[in-house]
C-alpha cells in the first residue's frame, strides 16, 4: 500500500491487542481523543465485527452455544468477518485519510487460533495474504498481563460470559506467548504496554507512546 507524497494521502492503521481483561477496549476512546486533538480524523472499530455482516459473524463466534465449533470453522469465520470489515470500513477510511483505531486484528488470530487452538501459523498466514494483501497495521499496542489477572478482571465485568472468556488459563497463556513472540520479532511495529498498572497509568503510557508515533508516522510518506 504505497501512499503518494502528500502528508495525509492515506490514514494510518493502529491496532490494540491483548488477552481477555487486558483493558485494551477501554483505551480506544482516550487514544482517539489524542489523535483528534492533533486535528486528525479517526475511526474506532473492533474485531470480530466493525461492519453489519461482520457483527453478525461476531455474534456466532462469541455465542457459548457454539462451544463445539471446530478450530478451522472458527478461523474461517474470523477471516470472513475481517474481509467484510476491511472492505466496508477499514480500507475506505484509510483511503479517505482517516486514522483507524481497531480493537483486535489479525495478531489476535495468530494468538487465539494459532496459540490457543494450535492451528499452524502458516495456515493463518495464507488467509492473511488472501484477505489483506499487503495491508498490515502501522503500529500495534499489545496490552500485556498474566492470564489469571486478565480472567479475573473479565469475570468481574457485568454481562454474560462469551465463548472465549470460557477458555482455560492455559489457552490464554498460549495466546499471550504468541503476542509477546510477535512483538519481540517485529519491535518496529509493536509497543508492549504493562496492563497490570492502574487504568489511568496505562492510559497515560499509551498516550505518550501514541504522541511519539504520530510524529514518526506523519513524517513518513
Amino acid at each position: 500500500m504505497h501512499a503518494q507524497h502528500t502528508q495525509h494521502t492515506r490514514g494510518r492503521f493502529i491496532t490494540l491487542e491483548g488477552i481477555e481483561g487486558a483493558g485494551k477496549s477501554t483505551q480506544l476512546a482516550p487514544l482517539a481523543e489524542v489523535l483528534r486533538a492533533r486535528g486528525l480524523e479517526v475511526l474506532t472499530t473492533r474485531e470480530p465485527g466493525g461492519a453489519p455482516l461482520a457483527e453478525r459473524l461476531r455474534a456466532l463466534l462469541l455465542d457459548p452455544a457454539h462451544l463445539g465449533m471446530s478450530a478451522t470453522t472458527e478461523l474461517l469465520l474470523m477471516f470472513a468477518a475481517r474481509s467484510e470489515h476491511l472492505e466496508q470500513c477499514i480500507r475506505p477510511a484509510l483511503a479517505a485519510g482517516r486514522w483507524v483505531l481497531c480493537d483486535r486484528f489479525t495478531d489476535a488470530t495468530y494468538a487465539y487460533q494459532g496459540g490457543g487452538r494450535g492451528i499452524d501459523p502458516a495456515r493463518i498466514a495464507l488467509l492473511e495474504q488472501l484477505v489483506q494483501g499487503t495491508l498490515r497495521p502501522d503500529v500495534t499496542f499489545v496490552f500485556d498481563l498474566p492470564p489469571e489477572l486478565g480472567l479475573s478482571r473479565a469475570k468481574s465485568r457485568a454481562g454474560t460470559t462469551d465463548r472465549f472468556e470460557l477458555e482455560t488459563q492455559r489457552f490464554f497463556a498460549a495466546a499471550r506467548a504468541v503476542y509477546l513472540d510477535r512483538a519481540r520479532a517485529h519491535p518496529e511495529r509493536y509497543r508492549v504496554i504493562d496492563a497490570t498498572a492502574p487504568l489511568a497509568e496505562v492510559t497515560q503510557a499509551v498516550a505518550a507512546e501514541l504522541k511519539a508515533i504520530i510524529t514518526s508516522l506523519e513524517s513518513r510518506p
